[in-house]
């Protein structure tokens, strides 16, 4: 399935622990469904000693939220839903994505 939501997009969690986060998503993962988004969904791993930390310990890392608990920032921040239009420019297909809130672009 195409998702909606690409690298480098602001995102807001609309459902889960972490409810009203907003973040920049750092990676896709479209087999799974899910999206790496920055400062959001925080973990606890334990990390055994290797030459970049040489004394290991406990670390946070963030965790991916699954693509349905996320929406799509428009330009105040607020989520809201996608519409892309197709259309073609000098014989190549561009896609231009716009907000269903306010109609801009994204």
């Amino acid at each position: 399935m195409k998702l909606k939501i690409k690298k480098g997009d602001t995102v807001v969690v609309i459902a889960g622990n972490n409810k009203g986060a907003t973040g920049r998503v750092l990676m896709v993962y479209p087999t799974t469904m899910r999206v790496l988004i920055e400062g959001v969904n925080l973990r606890k791993k334990a990390v055994r000693p290797s030459q970049q930390n040489p004394n290991g310990g406990i670390i946070t890392v963030e965790a991916p939220v699954h693509y349905s608990n996320v929406q799509l920032a428009d330009k105040k921040g607020k989520p809201t839903r996608v519409s892309r239009e197709r259309s073609v420019v000098n014989g190549k297909t561009v896609v231009k994505r716009t907000a269903k809130t306010t109609g801009e672009e994204l």
